[in-house]
């Protein structure tokens, strides 16, 4: 059996590494297999956000702090929606008068 060289160890190392960041397990650990991000790019910021939260709410820190950030990002979304309601309603209205 041959030993492992600095090389190996430094390869392997940064292959963890790279794993951490590119596939963390709180976004891969899923049962269903999928990443959290397959399904998140396919949403704007703040759902995105609040699902990523949602996702690794019991995998990552402190599950309640993961919840609450995942409401800040629904309740920013609903904000923004609301906005968009009201400036199409000024719109709609000018143009009928």
């Amino acid at each position: 059996m041959n030993p492992m060289t600095v090389g190996d160890i430094a390869r392997d190392t940064l292959r963890e590494i790279n794993d951490l960041v590119n596939h963390p397990p709180h976004y891969t650990a899923h049962p269903s297999g999928v990443e959290c991000i397959q399904i998140t790019e396919t949403m704007n910021f703040c759902l995105g956000n609040a699902v990523k939260y949602i996702w690794r709410a019991d995998l990552k820190h402190d599950a309640i702090e993961d919840l609450k950030k995942a409401v800040w990002y629904v309740n920013r979304e609903i904000e923004r929606r609301e906005a968009l309601q009201v400036t199409t309603s000024i719109k709609t209205s000018s143009r009928e008068s």
